[in-house]
């Protein structure tokens, strides 16, 4: 249960919450541009754009959470179980396992316009990364500075959908996580007006009732309306320090923490990280959940010229500044 969100200020900056009751060994990894990426059914890309992201590393293979690459363009894939859906090879598409998806638009596209190109000739097949690694259900959140788009592969295709609330979270399907904001329209971060009856004398006795009614369950759903409406309605100076303050305080509206959602095998789920990328200067910030203090890795910093992954562990032990 995870849920990811653009903002635009000077630079353009995407992230993503992961929610779960365990961690994978998750590390912020760069990818540099001649890493071969080796595709099941697609042949080999030598040369490609370099990437930095949240990413398993399993037999020197990146699997990528989310990542963002050097021309700008980001991606996050998030849990859509029940209503993923994969298909055997097409011998008219571009075939791509759903572990190869981030790294193929991403490796090769260098705004959302070009990928909706990549997207047109996408089949998404099921096949797992290996026997002991099962296969993910996920839909993906795609987004530059321009514009954000949902790609979703359900029973007849691959979908791409706009997205102009700029979230995602997980189900149900995206078209109606969308119309179910129609609930919520008269919501609003200004002060209410009487409009129960104009025989009633009725004040606001309290900041913030504007917003009465925005959902604070852990849902997806509920959760994709808190995002939309925190994020929507968001500002912030356009400063680096402002732009990432604000952008974490908008994720932090959908974090979870440990003993509020019980799982049937009585484990919890918490967000274990959360990301921030400035994907216009391709620095990727993060906290995790024991430790709240904000991290970065910088890719332009790394040599980006190489052919191995650089592997930077989440500094996961909280850090406290001590003022005496």
């Amino acid at each position: 249960m995870c849920t990811a969100a653009t903002y635009l200020t000077k630079d353009f900056y995407f992230g993503r919450t992961f929610d779960n009751d365990f961690s994978y060994g998750e590390s912020v990894v760069v990818l540099p541009r001649n890493y071969p990426l080796h595709f099941r059914q697609a042949g080999s890309v030598f040369s490609h754009y370099a990437m930095i992201g949240t990413a398993h590393i399993i037999e020197e293979t990146p699997l990528y959470y989310d990542a963002a690459n050097e021309k700008g363009l980001a991606m996050a894939g998030l849990n859509f179980v029940g209503n993923a859906c994969y298909h055997p090879p097409i011998p008219t598409k571009d075939n791509i396992t759903h572990f190869e998806v981030i790294t193929w638009i991403l490796g090769q596209c260098a705004t959302v316009r070009e990928a909706r190109t990549f997207l047109s000739r996408l089949n998404i097949t099921p096949f797992p990364f290996h026997d002991k690694v099962p296969v993910a259900q996920l839909h993906w959140l795609i987004a530059d500075k321009s514009e954000a788009i949902v790609v979703e592969s359900v029973q007849d295709g691959v979908k791409v959908y706009d997205d102009p609330a700029g979230v995602l979270t997980n189900n149900p399907t995206f078209p109606e996580q969308m119309f179910h904001l129609n609930n919520f329209m008269s919501l609003s971060p200004k002060p209410p007006q009487n409009h129960f009856s104009k025989h009633l004398n009725l004040n606001t006795y309290s900041l913030g009732m504007g917003a009465i009614g925005l959902p604070g369950d852990l849902s997806s759903q509920s959760r994709f309306v808190r995002a939309a409406f925190t994020r929507l309605n968001s500002t912030s100076g356009d400063s680096e320090t402002e732009s990432v303050s604000q952008f974490f305080h908008i994720l932090n509206a959908v974090n979870q923490s440990r003993g509020c959602n019980e799982l049937e095998s009585g484990k919890c789920e918490v967000t274990f990280y959360t990301s921030c990328c400035n994907a216009s200067r391709g620095i990727y910030y993060y906290t995790t959940y024991e430790n709240r203090q904000i991290s970065a890795v910088d890719l332009h910093h790394c040599d980006l010229s190489g052919t191995t992954p650089l592997i930077f562990p989440f500094l996961s032990t909280q850090h406290i500044l001590y003022q005496n």
